[in-house]
């Protein structure tokens, strides 16, 4: 293609500032280039928590949006994910310590399914049964959180370090922690789509019934 195509190829396309969801406080994202404004839709952009609030410490959160509408010249985004860049876990890790870790999946009040992987890092080392019952810590406080919170109150909670605090004040009494951290949160599944899926189950079992004659 020459120079002067992909000039006009350029042209043609069109700009689209991208918006953080209003959770955020519709912070700009970046922009997106598009021949179309369907083409933008479905589109991810990923930024750190520090980028957005201007607070460099916490440039070892990355957050994950898609964008999911747009208007005009504006492309419109959902959160999805929530993640600890990999130096920073591995800066935690101390030698002679235990690294305790979790995969928790829950379902919020405004049902949004919803992926969390905390991890407590002990001073010393644990013995099994310790390491154990701090994993159960973890999860308990995770469901809790999930049974009374919105998507988005969990999120929050996640971002202010407010579930990483209840399960450190909880474990602790369990064996002398250095640190708790939520290292990852997925969004897996929408209200609709948990819908559909709950809907598709019932057809399924409907069509395993039986009748005797």
């Amino acid at each position: 293609m020459s120079e002067r195509s992909v000039s006009k190829s350029r042209e043609q396309k069109r700009w689209y500032d991208v918006q953080a969801p209003e959770q955020f406080d519709r912070a700009e994202l970046g922009e997106t280039l598009a021949d179309e404004p369907d083409q933008v839709v479905g589109r991810t952009i990923t930024t750190t928590l520090g980028e957005l609030t201007g607070d460099s410490s916490a440039n070892n959160t990355k957050l994950t949006f898609k964008i999911t509408d747009v208007g005009s010249d504006t492309a419109y985004t959902e959160f999805i994910k929530y993640e600890l860049t990999r130096d920073y876990l591995r800066s935690l890790v101390r030698r002679g310590a235990s690294k305790v870790e979790a995969s928790i999946t829950v379902v919020t009040t405004d049902d949004y399914r919803i992926r969390v992987q905390p991890v407590a890092l002990t001073t010393k080392k644990a013995d099994r049964s310790q390491e154990k019952a701090i994993r159960r810590v973890m999860i308990d406080k995770v469901h809790a959180a999930a049974e009374e919170r919105t998507f988005e109150e969990f999120v929050d909670a996640i971002v202010d370090g407010n579930l990483s605090s209840a399960v450190y004040a909880d474990a602790k009494t369990i064996y002398p922690l250095r640190r708790v951290e939520v290292q990852k949160l997925t969004l897996e599944a929408r209200p609709a789509e948990i819908a559909a899926e709950e809907e598709a189950a019932v057809d399924v079992d409907a069509g395993d019934v039986s009748v005797d004659e």
